[in-house]
């Protein structure tokens, strides 16, 4: 007997491996899923890391990461393409050549350039890539404001509107910075949402204890994920905040250091209520 299953939204995502599933491409996988979309997946990367830090990265071989992706645009209809961690100059430079030839399909862009424990994952030259030439391909880029103020090279400045602008410069139709690296004294984070002839949208939510590793990976899937299904970008950037700040407060330890998003936490109430 076939079973017949209605369709979902392909996104693409593009990205490293976590071995302990906080972050990177099982992050994607979850959210995606969790928003009603099927996930496919190119890897950037391999990484060697815990709930506390990355030790060690291993870049995919260009040509590799390239047929990934390729296979997928080949064989499936993509709604969406969103990229995380990128690992490698090299890397960077195989997403931007396949996005030239597929100009139509949307680009969501988490620019990942520090491991939450610390950890320096991208160097300068990938950083003014990034700035000059990824950015200009994405409908949607989601830093946290560290990753903004270094995106846009203004050291030392960290108002949100005016790095906000800054990236609006180089090209990106809309800029979502998170707040989630405010000082900890505040009681409330707010996310600033930055789109080409509109007003700034500022969306606020309560600060939640503890640290957590692959909220950003969540948020920019869950983002990617709403959007595939169809909602205006506006809608989706806030379903997202939306998903992810309750993954958060169902959040949990697996390690020693930082929590991980309880990404299905909508599965588990439903199990949990049967």
């Amino acid at each position: 007997m076939h079973l017949k299953s209605p369709h979902l939204p392909v996104v693409l995502a593009i990205g490293g491996h976590d071995p302990g599933g906080g972050a990177g491409i099982q992050a994607d996988i979850e959210s995606i899923g969790a928003n009603g979309c099927h996930a496919a997946t190119a890897l950037t990367c391999v990484t060697v890391q815990d709930s506390c830090n990355v030790s060690q990265l291993v870049p995919i071989p260009p040509a590799t990461l390239a047929d990934q992706i390729s296979a997928t645009l080949s064989d499936c209809q993509v709604a969406i393409i969103k990229i995380g961690l990128l690992g490698s100059l090299s890397a960077a430079e195989a997403i931007v050549e396949i996005l030239h030839r597929h100009p139509t399909i949307p680009v969501v862009f988490d620019p990942v350039l520090r491991a939450g424990g610390g950890g320096e994952l991208a160097n300068m030259r990938l950083i003014d890539y990034i700035r000059q030439t990824l950015i200009p391909l994405c409908r949607l880029i989601t830093p946290n404001i560290p990753e903004a103020v270094k995106l846009t090279d203004m050291n030392g400045l960290s108002d949100p509107d005016t790095v906000g602008r800054q990236l609006l410069g180089l090209g990106a139709d809309a800029v979502l910075i998170t707040g989630t690296h405010e000082p900890d004294e505040r009681r409330e984070i707010t996310h600033y949402l930055y789109q080409t002839g509109a007003s700034p949208i500022h969306t606020s939510c309560r600060r939640l204890a503890g640290v957590f590793h692959g909220s950003g990976c969540t948020l920019a899937s869950a983002i990617a994920a709403r959007m595939a299904a169809g909602e205006a970008l506006q809608v989706a950037v806030a379903q997202g905040l939306e998903y992810s700040w309750s993954a958060l407060t169902h959040g949990f330890k697996t390690g020693k250091c930082q929590s991980i998003p309880g990404r299905l936490y909508r599965i588990l109430r439903h199990h949990d209520e049967r």
